[in-house]
């Protein structure tokens, strides 16, 4: 049997599918991961990928393609070429599974699962509800199982990752804690001066720090690891971005795919959570965690880009000391 696993959304999205991937991955007997080119990178970390098929659809992301850039028609010859038997939309951002489902539909492939479509059986042949208070992983298994996919004896159901490189050489010895300041979104980030001020009240502490960002973000992370943290600002591709992680005693980030990612290495996360996206649909998943900021302000929910509530009520409370407290927090429960 050839499954297609459909996930359209960034890094957070890809690593969150991870668990659903491998339940399909434990009855089929090959495994696709179609995703946009924001999540390539993570798709190739996830254990029960067989294969990947980037596409980047018209409607997600910032900048999307114009209609013409996509290619549909490209897409449509290449997943009749593939001659999937089964296709799980995996839950996903506004417009919804419907654009997916009817592009796999004219595709001809022959059973679709989907979340939430209420007239199933014309673009979807199985679909499901989305349960109250659902993670988007257990949302993920909930839909495979709708279409008759299970963890294999043993599985956790927890996001998981390949295994990563020995990072060393980038971090030096000895235990550290990584802080990531940036986020995809500006309504995602805490700000560069209550990092800055993050990392010297870690260091005072007796904390080593690590600064991590993407290529975007070397400028931040120069400014936020001065002459205390060891910077890695766009240093790091997401395999080994994925190694520094792992090591790590504690990660700290906001609401972005760099936790996500240290979750699914399995090392606890302490998160300044700006609730554009509820935290009980996409927080850190599986580990310890400690969330930061007013999960009930004005923008919780809104999937906003920019907040839309002056002075970013949901971060501004968020001390540095907060973060430490956190921090210590999750160290002592560990050890």
């Amino acid at each position: 049997m050839k499954a297609l696993v459909v996930c359209l959304d960034g890094m957070t999205g890809v690593v969150l599918a991870g668990p659903a991937v491998r339940a399909v991955a434990a009855g089929a007997d090959h495994v696709t991961l179609m995703c946009g080119p924001r999540g390539e990178a993570a798709a190739a970390l996830l254990p029960g990928v067989d294969d990947i098929l980037v596409w980047d659809a018209p409607w997600e992301g910032s900048r999307p393609p114009t209609v013409d850039d996509a290619d549909i028609d490209g897409l449509l010859r290449r997943l009749r070429d593939a001659a999937y038997d089964v296709a799980l939309v995996l839950p996903t951002s506004p417009p919804g599974p419907l654009p997916v489902a009817l592009l796999l539909r004219m595709a001809h492939v022959p059973r679709i699962a989907a979340e939430g479509i209420d007239h199933p059986g014309t673009l979807v042949d199985v679909s499901h509800p989305r349960l109250p208070d659902r993670h988007d992983v257990e949302a993920g298994l909930d839909l495979a199982a709708a279409l008759g996919f299970g963890p294999r004896t043993g599985d956790d159901g927890r996001p998981r990752v390949l295994s990563a490189p020995d990072t060393t050489g980038l971090t030096g010895n000895g235990p550290y804690v990584v802080l990531h300041p940036g986020a995809g979104a500006p309504a995602r980030c805490w700000g560069a001066a209550r990092a800055t001020e993050t990392v010297a009240l870690l260091a005072d502490a007796g904390h080593r720090v690590v600064v991590t960002g993407g290529p975007g973000e070397s400028a931040l992370c120069r400014e936020v690891s001065g002459d205390t943290a060891v910077d890695l600002g766009g240093r790091t591709d997401l395999r080994t971005l994925a190694g520094v992680l792992r090591a790590a005693d504690v990660v700290v980030a906001g609401n972005t795919g760099p936790a996500h990612l240290a979750a699914a290495t399995g090392t606890p996360v302490v998160s300044p959570y700006a609730p554009v996206v509820a935290a009980a649909r996409r927080g850190p998943y599986g580990v310890p965690a400690v969330l930061l900021g007013d999960q009930a302000s004005p923008c919780a929910d809104t999937r906003a880009h920019h907040c839309p509530v002056p002075g970013h009520p949901c971060l501004g409370e968020v001390t540095a000391q907060d973060v430490l407290r956190a921090v210590q927090k999750l160290l002592k429960e560990g050890a």
